[in-house]
């Protein structure tokens, strides 16, 4: 049987994938904000960790193991590993977006949602930064 999704999911699986974008749900707030998952092979999640709190982490390894595997639904962490990094916990935010009052006006259409669909696309388009090469 074929899936689809078999390819992208030869490097990460599914569930790992989701624990990886679900971070902050899953230690919560406060770990989060220190910690940035970064690798999860044979069992060992690799967890980044900015400042001191790597060793608070070690203390709470079971705790944290078994937080993830029930939230996992399966036992995904056997062995946690902590690694220094200044930017762990850092989220990138997106680039902001221009202020600019461009807009796309179309004539008259016969499907007026098809126009207002348009001229929202168009608008988009206009508003969106080039990047500069």
């Amino acid at each position: 049987m074929f899936r689809r999704g078999a390819p992208a999911f030869r490097r990460r699986s599914p569930t790992g994938a989701m624990l990886f974008a679900c971070w902050g749900d899953v230690v919560g707030p406060a770990h989060a904000a220190l910690t940035t998952p970064h690798r999860l092979s044979t069992g060992t999640l690799t967890v980044a960790c900015a400042g001191p709190v790597a060793m608070e982490l070690q203390h709470q390894a079971d705790m944290l193991m078994a937080r993830i595997n029930t939230w996992c639904g399966e036992p995904l962490v056997a062995r946690l590993r902590f690694v220094q990094d200044p930017t762990a916990g850092i989220r990138r935010k997106p680039a902001p977006r221009r202020n600019t009052t461009q807009t796309c006006t179309l004539p008259d259409m016969a499907d007026e949602s098809l126009r207002v669909a348009l001229e929202r696309l168009g608008t988009e388009i206009l508003q969106t930064p080039t990047k500069k090469t």
